[in-house]
């Protein structure tokens, strides 16, 4: 710019016609002593021409978002709908459970032990953890057998001779009633001291006491399969004092068999459940029936198979007739295990084939790469619930017959056909 001339800051000149063709708006300043290209506004540096998208698309883009937007809400919706309709039947069960163990409270007080059975064993049905049923139905069950089986009385006479020994005479005789393992006699002896003489040695009374209810109590379970005389002696035990490790684990069985059983034939899901849990601990034990826990176990396993079977779940039909095999061979089991097996098989086999199947239709539907769609929300089905059955029919039980327990076995003692 020397000598004051500034011809060389304009802009080069551009014919008109030539501007016009060319299709350029405006061209940039050119730098002194330099020449450059002009650079054209309406296209980018790299020289190819930018996309602009047209107003169809920006309508399809937004109807897109408005749909997904609807399908949230609408989801969300449904969910709330689906979780509140669960926790107002939730609430139902729940408090048809409460009311069905109070009214067995009051009838077990009011001496209706068959209807408070009942009660309890609904409760248990519905919610085996609710807390009270499984104590409640032990203790009905122990009422029901006080009063179906009379204790043996001596024979009345019409002037009977009073007992005229002292109460040092008896508390020896206790002693060697203990020492002999006579539990029966020792009890009736000790009643019958503390009648006499509540304060005579009331500490060695109560231990002696609990000692002949804690070992009449295990005889009645292990050894002459009375389940629920044997679980009312140690019941009365614990008035005198915890039970050791093995008498509380006796108790504890037996309460499970007897709820095994009222199960049976019943919800064999709930029998298999109890009675999988007494066959490890004690397998020969046993009720009345004769029926051994590791048989009532099988015969569990086998029925929740045919259940499962019938609800065409045939894997978990297999995998129960294949423990019930593991107790003890039965042929017809067999057969039920390779129908259950080669349709257990068959179903793995069409869930693989229904995936391949519907892959390609999603791919059809597929939007072009070139619009934006938004993902896909995960939909889940509700869980279909079923009102529970209030179940009344009563289980049968049996007089249990003093026998002698048989040596501990692992073999299972094969029945002809199951049955409480």
């Amino acid at each position: 710019m020397k000598n004051g001339n500034f011809d060389e800051t304009r802009p080069n000149p551009v014919d008109p016609e030539d501007k016009q063709a060319s299709g350029l708006d405006q061209t940039l300043p050119v730098k002194s002593g330099t020449r450059s290209e002009p650079v054209h506004e309406s296209e980018p540096a790299s020289g190819e021409p930018r996309k602009r998208l047209s107003w169809p698309a920006w309508i399809a883009l937004g109807l897109l978002g408005l749909l997904a937007v609807a399908a949230v809400s609408a989801f969300s919706g449904y969910r709330s709908g689906i979780d509140m309709r669960q926790a107002a039947q939730a609430t139902q069960v729940s408090q048809k459970v409460d009311e069905q163990f109070q009214l067995g409270l009051q009838e077990l007080e009011q001496g209706q032990y068959d209807r408070a059975r009942q009660r309890f064993e609904y409760v248990i049905q519905i919610n085996p953890a609710y807390p009270g049923a499984a104590d409640k139905l032990a203790e009905t069950l122990l009422q029901i057998n006080a009063t179906a089986t009379p204790t043996t009385a001596p024979t009345p006479t019409v002037t009977p001779t009073p007992d005229t020994r002292q109460t040092s005479e008896l508390f020896p005789q206790a002693e060697q009633s203990l020492a002999n393992g006579n539990w029966s006699e020792a009890i009736e002896t000790l009643l019958k001291l503390r009648k006499d003489d509540p304060e005579y040695k009331p500490v060695q009374v109560d231990d002696m006491l609990f000692m002949a209810l804690r070992n009449r109590g295990r005889d009645k379970i292990i050894k002459e399969a009375d389940l629920e005389g044997g679980i009312y002696d140690l019941s009365l035990a614990q008035r005198f004092g915890p039970l050791d490790t093995e008498a509380q684990s006796f108790l504890t069985w037996a309460e499970y068999y007897i709820l095994g059983a009222s199960f049976w034939e019943i919800d064999w899901a709930q029998a298999v459940n109890y009675f999988s849990q007494v066959q490890p601990q004690l397998p020969n034990l046993r009720d009345g029936s004769g029926m051994t826990a590791t048989e009532r176990y099988r015969q569990a396993l086998i029925g929740y198979g045919n259940t499962l079977a019938q609800q065409d779940d045939w894997c978990g039909a297999q995998e129960q007739y294949e423990l019930s095999l593991s107790l003890g061979s039965d042929p017809d089991v067999e057969e039920a295990l390779q129908e259950a097996t080669k349709n257990c098989r068959n179903q793995s086999d069409e869930e693989p084939r229904q995936e391949e199947q519907s892959a390609p239709s999603v791919e059809a539907t597929s939007p072009p790469p070139t619009a934006e769609t938004p993902a896909p929300v995960e939909t889940t089905a509700p869980t279909q619930t079923t009102a529970p059955v209030e179940t009344t029919a009563p289980v049968e039980t049996t007089t249990p017959a003093e026998t002698t327990a048989p040596p501990e076995t692992t073999e299972p003692v094969p029945t002809p056909s199951p049955g409480s």
